[in-house]
């Protein structure tokens, strides 16, 4: 069973400024009301403790191993409920550049596994929230002058 979700917005910045702010962990804390932390080197192939708190629902703490982690371009791990196969995500933070001096940020998730459909409804609502939260804070942020 598989699903995906999708989130993008258009940033007025560039894709090194934001990229900046995404890539500072400590600093998540103070602004990201989705993913509350995250600890660890971040580099492909490393595993990094990743604290999730989608809006009205349980918060979640997982150590994915990061598949992708390219300068002002993408940011990709997989995580596992408990086991491989239960319930799998693939989230992927990806910047492009319009040329314009804008940024198209988006933010989507494949998910995986035979509990998928069990989560669906949580999915396609809290997380989805939780997304949007996060880009609307990450865009005011690097907006901010």
């Amino acid at each position: 069973m598989g699903k995906e979700i999708k989130t993008e917005i258009l940033i007025n910045a560039s894709p090194a400024k934001i990229w900046a702010i995404l890539t500072n962990f400590e600093a998540y804390p103070n602004w990201n009301p989705f993913i509350k932390s995250i600890k660890g080197e971040a580099k492909i192939g490393n595993t990094i403790i990743a604290r999730l708190e989608p809006p009205k629902a349980s918060g979640m703490t997982f150590k994915p191993t990061i598949l992708a982690f390219e300068e002002n371009k993408e940011f990709r791990w997989m995580g596992h409920l408990f086991i491989p196969g239960l319930f799998d995500g693939e989230h992927i933070f990806e910047l492009i550049e319009n040329g314009n001096g804008t940024t198209t940020f988006l933010q989507r998730e494949k998910f995986n596994g035979i509990l998928v459909p069990l989560f669906k409804k949580m999915l396609d609502n809290n997380t989805v929230n939780g997304f949007n939260e996060m880009n609307k804070k990450l865009k005011e942020l690097a907006e901010t002058p």
